[in-house]
């Protein structure tokens, strides 16, 4: 789910377009191709549920929005982000606080 990489950080979601809010809602699949899955309260029309997870991703892991950047998946449920200038154990440690919290 997460990746160190030289630029930052990759990050797997699986999105769930179209719900009542936007929130994390679990897991999707198991061990290396595991997901997170994501509620997204837009709906996948012109980029906007995509917008929407970059939003959410730069809140949820306090940076700024620019540093949030989709790098597959565009017109998928699948997709995988860039976390640019992130670092891994900072962002595991925030996921796993997100995920007490759902």
């Amino acid at each position: 789910m997460l990746r160190a990489t030289a630029a930052g950080v990759t990050i797997a979601i699986r999105a769930q377009p179209g719900a009542r809010k936007t929130a994390i809602i679990g897991i999707y699949g198991e061990g290396a191709a595991a997901q997170l899955k994501i509620a997204v309260h837009a709906p996948p029309l012109e980029g906007r549920a995509n917008d929407a997870l970059i939003a959410f991703l730069a809140e949820s892991f306090s940076l700024p929005q620019k540093a949030v950047e989709l790098i597959s998946g565009a017109s998928a449920r699948s997709k995988v982000f860039l976390l640019r200038g992130a670092i891994l154990a900072p962002i595991k440690s925030k996921l796993s606080i997100l995920m007490d919290s759902y």
